[in-house]
C-alpha cells in the first residue's frame, strides 16, 4: 500500500484531527481523584466510539478502577499492540494556570505553535497521534495495513492498580509480535528517538532504632547511641571515591554499551555540562570515567530520597533521637535483580548496625529494567521510516527513568516495546499549562504512518 496519499491525506486533515483532540482534551479525565470517576469513563467511552468510527472492534472493559479500552483491526502481519492512557494528572495549583485547563486552545509562542491544555502531551495527544495515523491509512486504502490492538488505560496516573490483573486475565487476546508505547518524548526539537533501554526501580525504606524514647543530648550525648550517627554512616558508605556503588553484588548484570551504540549516542551531541548547568551544578556525581549520558541512561544508581529524624522544625532542640529513617531508590539496568539486590543490601546494613540498635525495613516496590532487542529488524526499519520525516536522524536512547509498562508486556505478555513518542522536554507535563506542539501532533502523525508502512 502506498504510503504518499496516507501522508497526503494527514497534512490535509489537520485542522479535523486537531479539532478531535481539543473535543477529548475537554474531558477531565483525572484518574485518582474519585470526583472525576464519571469523567474518566466518558473519556474511555469517546474513545471507543472514536475507534468504532474508523473501523474497529472497540469496547470499554470494566475494571475495579476505570475502564480499559480495547480494540481490534486489520489483518495480516505484523501484529502490533498500540498502548496509551487516557487519564491525566491533577490540575492543581490552578491559580497558575493562564486558561481553564479543560478548555483547550491553539497558542501562538516564540517556538511555535502550541496546544494547551491538560493532557495535551501527556498522553491524549500522543495517543491520539497513533489513532489519526490509523483513520489516513483507513481513509485512503480502505482498510488498516496489518493487524493492530489498541489497549488505552485510564489509570496510568494513579499507578495502575488494575493493569496487571487486566494483562494476566486477557494475555491471550492482547499478545502481539511488538508492543508500541507512545507515552515518550523525542531527543530534542529536531530528532526522533526510539527508547530502547529502560532503567528498573528498587525502593528500600531502612529506620534505625537506638533509645526507647528521645534524649537530651546533654544528659545521654556521648554514652547512648544516636541513630542518625549510625544511619548518616551506612549513607556515607553506599558509594566509593570513585562513584561506585559498594553493595556487594551490585554490578552483576550490568553490561558495557555496544561500539554501535555508543556511536549512536556520541553522535546526539549531549551537552553534560549545560544539562547539570541548568540545575546550577557543574560536576558528575557518578561514577568516574562516564559521560552523563551514559550515567542517566545506562548505569545503576544508588540515591537517597529522603531523611527524617531528630528535631528538624524551626529553632534548635538539642535532641537525641530514638529513630533514623531513610529512603533510598536504586535504578537499575541490564540483567540486575532487584530481589538479589535488595537481600544484599540489607545484609549490609545489618552488618554496620551496632549491638544497641536495630534496624526495620520496609519496601517500595521492586521492578527490573528492561532492554529492547534490537537486533530484531523492526527496531532498524523503525528508526529509518522516523529518520525520513525529522531534520536528524533518529536514534536509540536510554532513559533514565522507568516505564513499568514495558516491562509488564515483557514478563506478562512475553514480548518487547517499541518507544516513540514526540514530546518535548518543556511541555510542563504534571504542571500548569501544560502544552504539546502542534508540530509534534502533526509530525506525529506521519511519523507513526511511516512506521507503520515500514513494519508492514
Amino acid at each position: 500500500m502506498s504510503l504518499a496519499p496516507v501522508l497526503a491525506r494527514i497534512d490535509a486533515d489537520l485542522p479535523a484531527a486537531t479539532a478531535r483532540l481539543m473535543e477529548l482534551l475537554r474531558i477531565p479525565s483525572i484518574s485518582t481523584d474519585p470526583a472525576w470517576r464519571a469523567d474518566c469513563a466518558r473519556a474511555a467511552d469517546w474513545l471507543v466510539a472514536d475507534l468504532q468510527s474508523i473501523g474497529f472492534e472497540a469496547a470499554a472493559r470494566p475494571t475495579p478502577g476505570h475502564p480499559m479500552v480495547v480494540a481490534h483491526g486489520g489483518e495480516g502481519a505484523p501484529h502490533l499492540l498500540f498502548y496509551g492512557h487516557y487519564d491525566v494528572q491533577p490540575v492543581d495549583p490552578r491559580e497558575l494556570w493562564h486558561r481553564d485547563p479543560f478548555d483547550p486552545a491553539l497558542e501562538e509562542t516564540p517556538k511555535g505553535t502550541v496546544i494547551r491544555g491538560r493532557g495535551a502531551s501527556d498522553d491524549k495527544g500522543q495517543l491520539m497521534t497513533f489513532i489519526e495515523a490509523f483513520r489516513a491509512w483507513k481513509a485512503v486504502h480502505g482498510r488498516l495495513p496489518c493487524r493492530i490492538t489498541v489497549l488505552l488505560e485510564g489509570e496510568e496516573e494513579s499507578g495502575s492498580p488494575s493493569l496487571v490483573p487486566f494483562l494476566e486475565a486477557n494475555a491471550a487476546e492482547l499478545k502481539a509480535g511488538l508492543a508500541m508505547i507512545c507515552d515518550t518524548g523525542l531527543f530534542d526539537h529536531d530528532t526522533p528517538a526510539i527508547t530502547t533501554m529502560l532503567r528498573g526501580l528498587l525502593g528500600e525504606e531502612v529506620t534505625i532504632t537506638g533509645p526507647d524514647k528521645d534524649l537530651h543530648s546533654g544528659m545521654y550525648g556521648g554514652a547512648a547511641m544516636n541513630p542518625i550517627r549510625v544511619l548518616a554512616r551506612i549513607i556515607a558508605g553506599l558509594h566509593d571515591e570513585a562513584g561506585r556503588v559498594t553493595v556487594p553484588g551490585f554490578y552483576d548484570g550490568v553490561e558495557e554499551l555496544s561500539p554501535e551504540l555508543r556511536a549512536q549516542w556520541e553522535a546526539l551531541g549531549f551537552d553534560g555540562a549545560a544539562f547539570l548547568g541548568e540545575v546550577g551544578l557543574s560536576v558528575p556525581a557518578g561514577e568516574r570515567g562516564r559521560s552523563v549520558l551514559e550515567m542517566i541512561w545506562s548505569r545503576p544508581t544508588c540515591e537517597v530520597n529522603g531523611i527524617l529524624g531528630g528535631y528538624a522544625a524551626e529553632g534548635f532542640k538539642t535532641v537525641l533521637p530514638a529513630k533514623a529513617t531513610a529512603k533510598i531508590s536504586f535504578r537499575l539496568v541490564g540483567r540486575q535483580d532487584p530481589l538479589k539486590i535488595r537481600e544484599s543490601f540489607r545484609a549490609m546494613v545489618r552488618a554496620q548496625v551496632p549491638a544497641d540498635c536495630s534496624v526495620a525495613f520496609r519496601d517500595h516496590g521492586a521492578s527490573p529494567a528492561s532492554v529492547m532487542a534490537t537486533d530484531d529488524p523492526a527496531f532498524d526499519r523503525a528508526r529509518r521510516a522516523l529518520s525520513e520525516e525529522w531534520p536528524r536522524p533518529a536514534a536509540f536512547i536510554g532513559s533514565g527513568g522507568s516505564i513499568p509498562i514495558a516491562g509488564y508486556f515483557k514478563t506478562i505478555l512475553g514480548m518487547d516495546s517499541m518507544l516513540i513518542g514526540f514530546a518535548k522536554d518543556d511541555d510542563l507535563i504534571h504542571s500548569p499549562n501544560e502544552k504539546y506542539d502542534l508540530r509534534s501532533f502533526h509530525k506525529g502523525i506521519r511519523s507513526w504512518a511511516r512506521v507503520l508502512a515500514a513494519l508492514v
